[in-house]
């Protein structure tokens, strides 16, 4: 086994163990605790996939934090529990802590302009998880809102409309 893969595989499972133990530290319920670990394992792994093929800081968060949302999404809806009881947890390996600890190492140093930089590096990717959660969770919305939209026509009409026996019940994420 290549020593690449090997170390990806090591680092994907500490992603894993680390929000596993996080989620537990945040009280989601027990039932849920391993969904969580594997969203969070998911966004890792896409976020070591993403660096490892070349793409910057800022795109591998994009990328992580999208496949983190999805999942969450999916989970939630498969579950039928809120979406944030797996996304809080599983963004977190995307979450660009080394960045703040980098921006207030180098302010107490009095390094203003390395300081400047992983600031506004810091925020872009913050920005960019926000983007990415907020991108996927307006999909998942308008992917509801047109199912109940198809309910609608079809309790009125009294027919299918071809779209299958897909339903959307209230309350459900």
């Amino acid at each position: 086994m290549n020593s690449t893969v090997f170390e990806m595989i090591i680092r994907v499972f500490g992603a894993f163990l680390s929000i596993y133990s996080f989620a537990v530290l945040l009280q989601v319920p027990r039932r849920f605790v391993l969904q969580a670990g594997i969203v969070g394992a998911i966004g890792g792994f896409v976020y070591l996939l993403a660096i490892h093929f070349g793409r910057g800081d800022m795109m591998a968060s994009l990328y992580s934090a999208v496949a983190a949302a999805v999942v969450s999404h999916i989970f939630a809806r498969v579950y039928k529990t809120p979406v944030t009881l797996f996304l809080i947890a599983g963004v977190l390996p995307t979450v660009p802590g080394n960045g703040m600890y980098q921006t207030v190492h180098y302010l107490i140093d009095g390094n203003e302009a390395m300081s400047e930089f992983y600031l506004i590096q810091t925020l872009e990717i913050a920005g960019v998880i926000s983007l990415a959660i907020f991108v996927v969770d307006t999909f998942f919305q308008s992917e509801r809102s047109f199912l109940e939209l198809r309910n609608r026509k079809i309790q009125k009409n009294g027919k299918n409309s071809g779209f299958g026996m897909l339903e959307v019940k209230k309350g459900m994420c």
